[in-house]
């Protein structure tokens, strides 16, 4: 089904920020995708913020944004988007996070 969409958006769940963003890169390598630029300033791979973080993604933009997030556990979603048949987009997931290292 993921060959059936145009574009795809990220979510990473992840206990921090320099892991879910290693997780984008592992996922980004895995997938043959561009690899996606953070929005602001601190999402990049030098955000250090303790604790879990939200990652999202977004092919369309090319951009990713990181924010802290208690309580939503550990995974990876991917939903696809831009698929000529609209029965073909979803989301899949949670994913673990070492499902593409």
């Amino acid at each position: 089904m993921l060959g059936a969409c145009g574009w795809f958006t990220v979510g990473i769940m992840a206990p921090s920020s320099s892991s879910a963003v290693a997780v984008l890169r592992q996922l980004e390598a895995a997938l043959g995708w561009p690899a996606l630029r953070p929005a602001e300033a601190g999402d990049g791979e030098q955000a250090g913020a303790p604790g879990p973080v939200f990652l999202k993604g977004n092919q369309r933009t090319g951009l990713f944004q990181l924010r802290r997030e208690d309580g939503l556990g550990e995974g990876v979603l991917i939903t696809g988007h831009g698929a000529p048949d609209p029965a073909a987009e979803d989301t899949w997931g949670p994913m673990p996070l070492d499902l593409f290292a």
